[in-house]
């Protein structure tokens, strides 16, 4: 027995010794993966992109120009894209807030017949590549008198309209099919809050002789804060940064007086098409710290910096 033990303490004396089985070092392992790609894919691009935008970067050669790049943004184009990209972040936070939160409602109500099919139905279009939703949308919403949008307008009377090449409606389709395709998920985040709200408190509202506007505001509103913001702050981020639909429904990045151009189509233009990579680093700088700053604020309005939020 007592050689048994001294076998096995000196196993046990081998293994700290060895690198596999040391223990300061396990903790460095196991985190490693993380940092690895931590630094290979965000802290490396961002370093490369603020060292860019300073930089008139030429195939082959590079040159330190200083404030220039930004200099360069004080121009009417890039005004453009970002009020192209700002009212479309605000009409997509109009519709896709509100809209499926009360389908969530719905969803979520035990007189609701078929919701497993609405639920799984509105969520199919997120699943829909945007390259072929752009082009079914670029095809409703052609300017051609049979075109499907062009059709149901003429029920009503409505001469045919070019929606593409028309700033209103051009920022209408880009809403349209923003919503088609986000809503189901936004859906899906209202209805995980809403069945996270304890049953109890609708029925003790019920006895106090609440109605169903009643609990909706006092109960449901306030519970699903936290999802609200959460949704906010994403929908933000993916409203400026939209790109991929414009893309697809003026078939490039050129659409008539820029009406369909956003922060990441000029980009797109400055940085791959003219290979201006610094200017197109500038901007995309610019482009991080206007979300930034917009969703810091949205966060102090809604009081997330406050304590024991």
């Amino acid at each position: 027995m007592k050689n048994h033990t001294v076998a096995i303490q000196a196993v046990e004396k081998k293994r700290s010794g060895s690198l596999a089985y040391n223990q300061r070092l396990a903790p460095y392992v196991f985190v490693a993966p993380f940092l690895i790609t931590f630094i290979l894919f965000f802290a490396y691009p961002v370093a490369s992109t603020v060292l860019m935008s300073f930089q008139e970067v030429l195939p082959g050669q590079t040159k330190f120009i200083g404030f220039d790049n930004y200099k360069k943004l004080l121009n009417p184009t890039f005004y453009k894209a970002i009020a192209n990209s700002a009212k479309y972040t605000v009409l997509t936070l109009l519709v896709l807030i509100p809209l499926p939160l009360v389908l969530a409602v719905f969803l979520n109500s035990t007189f609701m017949r078929g919701k497993n099919f609405f639920r799984s139905t509105l969520f199919v279009p997120a699943l829909t590549s945007v390259v072929v939703a752009g082009t079914v949308f670029k095809l409703v919403f052609s300017e051609l008198d049979s075109a499907l949008a062009n059709t149901f307008i003429g029920f009503f009377g409505i001469e045919s309209q070019k929606w593409l090449g028309q700033s209103s409606t051009a920022l209408l389709v880009l809403v349209l099919l923003a919503t088609w395709r986000w809503l189901g998920v936004n859906i899906i985040y209202f209805l995980s809050g809403l069945q996270s709200i304890p049953t109890e408190l609708y029925e003790s509202a019920d006895i106090d002789g609440a109605n169903t506007w009643d609990k909706f505001v006092k109960i449901t509103l306030p519970l699903l804060k936290p999802v609200t913001i959460y949704v906010l702050t994403i929908s933000i981020y993916a409203g400026f940064a939209m790109f991929t639909e414009s893309y697809m429904l003026y078939n490039g990045n050129r659409s008539p007086k820029d009406m369909g151009l956003t922060i990441v189509g000029y980009i797109y233009q400055q940085g791959l098409e003219k290979n201006n990579l610094g200017l197109g680093s500038a901007i995309g700088l610019t482009l991080l710290g206007i979300t930034m700053f917009i969703n810091l604020v949205q966060l102090k309005i809604t009081g997330q910096f406050r304590k024991g939020d």
